[in-house]
């Protein structure tokens, strides 16, 4: 063989060699193992895209490896399917990071930790720009333990909790058996910024100690598709509780679409503004297309508003009421100067399914409730072709504690009325049908 062919030979060897080399190291970096190259990698910028295990799984904790994923800088951080739980501690998020739990990650709470009350799986404050997607994926906490003698009393130890933060996509995950929240959104402790451009779609909250999702203060906050079902344990205890704790936070353009409550210990969906006042952002709130089913309480819930309240709308468009334990529309005092409610197309199918009318006051389809301390007046108030379907002798619509006066302003609107005994309106007193301006349309 010449010198000539004897080079070019050598040559090739040592070009396969390396190219050999390089696939070996690019299949090691890929494998689900503790690989501190992959780590070193990451941490000096050379990857944008990190595997949790490459910290090290560990089947009894893992809390070090997915922390040091998250911290990392890494734009993307993948969190595989090990065969094992990953066991946790409190987890802090990143800013501008996209974290995705492979199908079939179930992420849980270590067992004998979370004893400080506000202590959650997952928890974003004053972050940006983050994406936790998990279609098939599970957080879940350790609910009965919270409640036994070794922990204080709490309503704080969510599953996922997000205070003042912008730019957060939630997708795919299941969140259950939490000390609190599925999902909280809110603000920071000692801040005012509430959260703001927030997604959360196709998410199951199952089995929470206080709401499936509150949402306390947001602004261009879209809830989409998801399933809120089998809360208990702490008031209110609802699917999707919006209910701000000062004057100072915010409901303003929140839509909430295609989520269904079931099966709930509170309302199917709370929206209480008791702490909002004239001062405060004008609210402005739609469900659409939402479905509350087999609650034990009241399908919605609304307010109380005093006159101090804020402006605004809060609507519900084309949703379903069926089969609740309490009223299917529980409406508390609505003074003239606040905001307006309006039902458009919506659905009341059999509820108010326990006790029976005037011994239970909520046991009708459309209850108009009066509180102590607020305006004793409802006002501001639409039923747009709205439908009761009931089988029982009872009023579709009254008014609760109506010996005592109260007064009706600018509520109207038609309700469709399908009994066999016909649509009846009790507002005590000397008040009339008339003076409600609906039409009671009996079918």
């Amino acid at each position: 063989m010449t010198c000539k062919w004897k080079m070019l030979l050598a040559l090739i060897c040592v070009c396969c060699s390396s190219c050999l080399a390089a696939g070996a190291e690019q299949q090691e970096t890929a494998g689900n193992f503790k690989n501190d190259v992959a780590v070193q990698e990451v941490l000096g910028g050379k990857r944008t895209v990190a595997n949790a295990a490459w910290w090290g799984f560990n089947k009894d904790d893992s809390t070090d490896a997915l922390q040091g994923a998250i911290n990392s800088g890494a734009s993307k951080v993948i969190v595989p399917y090990m065969g094992s739980e990953w066991i946790v501690r409190p987890i802090k998020l990143a800013s501008n990071q996209e974290i995705v739990f492979e199908p079939g990650v179930v992420v849980t709470a270590k067992k004998g930790e979370f004893k400080g009350k506000d202590d959650c799986l997952f928890s974003a404050y004053g972050k940006t720009n983050i994406t936790l997607r998990g279609y098939g994926a599970i957080f879940q906490m350790l609910k009965k333990d919270y409640r036994g003698p070794d922990y204080r009393d709490s309503q704080w130890r969510h599953v996922l909790s997000i205070r003042s933060c912008t730019g957060i996509t939630v997708s795919g995950l299941t969140l259950r058996n939490s000390g609190g929240d599925g999902i909280y959104v809110g603000v920071n402790w000692g801040s005012n910024q509430p959260c703001e451009n927030v997604q959360i779609e196709d998410c199951l909250c199952d089995q929470n100690y206080r709401q499936g999702i509150s949402l306390t203060s947001g602004e261009n906050v879209r809830i989409k598709n998801c399933l809120l079902k089998n809360t208990s344990g702490h008031a209110p205890g609802a699917g999707i509780d919006l209910e701000p704790n000062s004057a100072r936070d915010r409901l303003v353009n929140v839509v909430i679409s295609e989520c269904v409550s079931e099966n709930n210990n509170g309302p199917g969906f709370v929206v209480s503004l008791r702490h909002l006042s004239s001062e405060s952002e004008d609210v402005s709130i739609l469900f659409v297309n939402c479905y509350v089913r087999s609650g034990k309480k009241a399908g919605i819930a609304l307010g109380p508003r005093a006159d101090e309240g804020p402006k605004g709308l809060i609507e519900f468009r084309d949703c379903t009421v069926e089969n609740t334990g309490s009223a299917g529309f529980y409406i508390t005092n609505k003074s003239f100067n606040s905001l307006r409610l309006r039902f458009t197309n919506c659905k009341l199918k059999n509820v108010a399914t326990r006790g029976t009318y005037p011994e239970i006051p909520t046991a009708v389809p459309i209850c108009l409730f009066l509180v102590d301390g607020y305006p004793r007046e409802f006002s501001g108030i639409e039923f747009n072709n709205c439908y009761v379907y009931d089988n029982k002798n009872r009023p579709s619509l009254a008014v609760t504690d109506s010996k005592i006066s109260f007064s009706f302003s600018d509520v109207g609107g038609n309700i469709n009325v399908y009994n066999p005994y016909g649509g009846k309106v009790d507002l005590g007193g000397e008040m009339q049908p008339a003076d409600l301006k609906i039409k009671i349309l009996e079918q």
